[in-house]
């Protein structure tokens, strides 16, 4: 074979090297194989059409019909986690229940939540009081900061995160600091922030219905989902008695600004 050619494009013989065309089978073969499979290349590459399936941890949502709609089938895990509601409180701690059970004995910050959360509804849900630590800022740059410094100490197993705006730059930053982490990290945001872009990993759009919830998936790795899901939550114990009742306790309160080392705490 030493002595074979092939004919140029200009019509000039070129030696031919049996090396140099394993090699080009190799290459082809390795360049077909990426095509089939992109998370070969990179972990975070996948295909428009089908489900990213990547290599980050995932946490159950404790909702089938959710799981298969969701990379990876569950909430990620180091990375920011959208959720857009119509009003706070429509039911995204019950959404989250399952997934917050999951930090194990790890604590979970709720910052700026809309109401104080009530200790009979946690239980109810199976959600221990001791776990929760309330962090409340006077204002949204130190509700920002608190976050940030959470998950960059590692030291939450879930955080929730309410307000009502947040800059892209702000998004960014937070994004990156969940990425070193291993905190389960959620926003709770305004419906109409779905129009803004967002580096979440995932945003989801909740609205309320007769059994619970039903949830757009406003973004996720992989094709759009045509049609809303309906997911049905555990009612709160309040609707399930003809007779509300007080709960005495609450949870762990920081309070931010002159005192953020408390934060951490």
């Amino acid at each position: 074979m030493a002595g074979l050619t092939a004919r140029g494009i200009c019509g000039s013989h070129i030696p031919f090297s049996p090396v140099g065309y394993c090699t080009s089978i190799q290459v082809f073969q390795a360049m077909t194989n990426a095509a089939a499979s992109p998370e070969a290349i990179h972990p975070s590459l996948w295909r428009a059409s089908q489900l990213a399936h990547g290599r980050g941890r995932v946490i159950e949502t404790g909702y089938p019909a959710l799981s298969a709609e969701l990379p990876g089938g569950g909430w990620p895990v180091g990375a920011l986690v959208d959720l857009l509601v119509q009003h706070p409180g429509v039911g995204e701690l019950r959404l989250l229940r399952p997934a917050l059970s999951a930090a194990g004995d790890r604590p979970i910050a709720l910052v700026q939540p809309p109401h104080t959360p009530d200790g009979l509804g946690l239980s109810y849900i199976g959600l221990s009081l001791d776990r929760m630590l309330r962090v409340k800022a006077p204002k949204t740059a130190d509700a920002l900061w608190s976050v940030e410094q959470i998950l960059r100490a590692g030291s939450c197993g879930a955080l929730v995160f309410w307000t009502q705006y947040a800059q892209s730059s702000s998004l960014r930053r937070l994004h990156l600091a969940a990425q070193s982490s291993e905190t389960f990290f959620v926003m709770v945001r305004p419906l109409a922030a779905a129009q803004d872009a967002s580096p979440a990993l995932l945003r989801l759009a909740l609205k309320p219905s007769a059994d619970g919830l039903t949830v757009d998936i406003v973004k996720r790795r992989g094709p759009s989902c045509a049609e809303p899901l309906a997911v049905a939550l555990q009612p709160t114990p309040v609707l399930l008695s003809r007779h509300a009742r007080v709960s005495r306790g609450s949870p762990a309160e920081v309070a931010t600004g002159s005192q953020r080392k408390e934060v951490l705490a």
